[in-house]
């Protein structure tokens, strides 16, 4: 990057369906840094600032300068961590909107199950962590339909959809998430692909096959843990995650992805239903860097433009 910016790190400490607890006190606050270059994003006389949107913002963020962003900070490319600082696809689509809107985003890393929580508490104005928009989500509903709070809205802005990945050299043989029947597989807690896995579990069943033995982890690291140790066949993932993992890990010698990505669908940032000053503004900015290209460059940087989309849409999951 040309642009030179400072970044914040303090001692302080949440993908799917099942989003619940708080994050857990005395984990890290982590930050990913924004563009300071424009009037108003290093807080002080926020009023002066001459970004496109910020006129857009709510009152309150413009006077403090500061959009305070939730995330799981374990899913390169998306968000990792990388020298104490926050990395990835997100922080940097956040920091080209911060040029748009004339603010800084500060992103905490926390378990990816209390993202939403947190967010509803006020802990957080948003959460940007890869979480996939779904109905469910939005209304607030668990994966029976049972009510857990008062749900979302999303602001989508990129597309993604379930990977498989084994050890490198496919052991077993797999060629889609139908082959994993009566085999052991790793997921992440709580995600839109550990749901996946249930479903295909259900299907195999239901065909006379023998159901899935789902392992489900706190994070994403101790799932592929497992898969790299023998420990299950294959994981299951976000597609671009895979593919990042299977491209990185060991030098490109630990996973391979197998089939096509399935059930794609859109991630989105996430916004408490009462702040619609803050998502209809986060909107715009989001249209904004789609059409000056630095959306694009951001995913090229990172291998992701798989997942690139031509323009926003607030709650457009299913």
């Amino acid at each position: 990057m040309t642009v030179r910016f400072t970044c914040r790190t303090a001692a302080a400490k949440s993908r799917g369906i099942a989003i619940g607890a708080i994050a857990v006190a005395g984990a890290m606050l982590l930050t990913a840094c924004g563009d300071q270059t424009n009037g108003g994003s290093t807080g002080g006389d926020t009023k002066k600032s001459n970004a496109p949107l910020f006129d857009k913002l709510p009152a309150s963020y413009q006077k403090s300068g500061v959009i305070k962003v939730g995330t799981n900070a374990e899913y390169a490319p998306m968000e990792s961590v990388e020298g104490g600082k926050i990395i990835g696809v997100d922080p940097d689509i956040a920091e080209a909107l911060g040029k748009q809107l004339g603010v800084k985003f500060t992103f905490t890393s926390g378990s990816f199950d209390g993202l939403i929580t947190a967010l509803n508490t006020g802990r957080h104005d948003m959460a940007m962590s890869s979480i996939t928009d779904t109905k469910q989500r939005q209304q607030g509903l668990d994966d029976k339909g049972k009510k857990l709070g008062k749900g979302v809205d999303f602001v989508d802005y990129f597309l993604a959809g379930t990977a498989v990945y084994t050890k490198k050299g496919n052991p077993k043989g797999l060629k889609s998430i139908e082959d994993l029947c009566g085999q052991a597989a790793a997921v992440q807690r709580g995600t839109t692909y550990e749901k996946a896995l249930q479903d295909q579990s259900k299907a195999c069943k239901d065909g006379g096959k023998k159901a899935i033995t789902i392992q489900s982890f706190e994070n994403d690291t101790e799932a592929q843990t497992r898969v790299k140790s023998g420990g299950a066949v294959a994981g299951v993932n976000d597609y671009p995650v895979a593919v990042d993992l299977a491209r990185k890990a060991d030098g490109g010698k630990a996973f391979e992805v197998i089939g096509e990505q399935v059930d794609a669908g859109p991630f989105g940032i996430a916004v408490n239903k009462d702040n619609t000053g803050l998502r209809d503004a986060l909107k715009e900015a989001v249209d904004a860097i789609i059409k000056d290209g630095s959306y694009q460059k951001v995913l090229e940087k990172w291998g992701a433009t798989s997942g690139a989309i031509d323009k926003a849409v607030v709650n457009g999951g299913k």
